[in-house]
């Protein structure tokens, strides 16, 4: 399994960025998750999208900003962020879950067992 992430840049704050996540392999996967890191903090759970029925989950700190969706055709979710604020500077990780994962758990590092590469989101103000 590869997941292969970008859309990363630099923005002003109240901008939008779309960040894509290409997921390829023989392994299928129930859930695909974004993450953030930033320096000298643990990597914080962001949203989680449910393959094929498309349920979709937020933190808090995200809710009614970012979107996140997937296009089964293209094998790709997408974290589709809005109103953007400085404290959403991060590297963005997506994730596929790992087998026997259930809903309860997708906010946790441990359900995941792919991670994509990062995409580096700059929020200045």
């Amino acid at each position: 399994v590869q997941l292969q992430a970008s859309g990363g840049g630099l923005v002003q704050a109240g901008g939008s960025l779309r960040l894509s996540c290409v997921y390829s392999g023989r392994t299928s996967t129930r859930y695909v998750g974004w993450f953030r890191h930033t320096p000298g903090k643990e990597r914080e759970f962001v949203s989680v999208v449910e393959w094929r029925s498309g349920y979709t989950y937020y933190a808090d700190s995200v809710k009614g900003r970012f979107t996140i969706s997937n296009d089964k055709a293209e094998n790709t979710v997408y974290l589709q962020m809005n109103s953007l604020k400085p404290e959403d500077t991060a590297v963005y990780y997506c994730a596929a879950s790992r087998p026997g994962t259930i809903t309860s758990q997708t906010r946790r590092l441990e359900s995941y067992a792919f991670w994509g590469q990062g995409t580096q989101v700059t929020v200045s103000s």
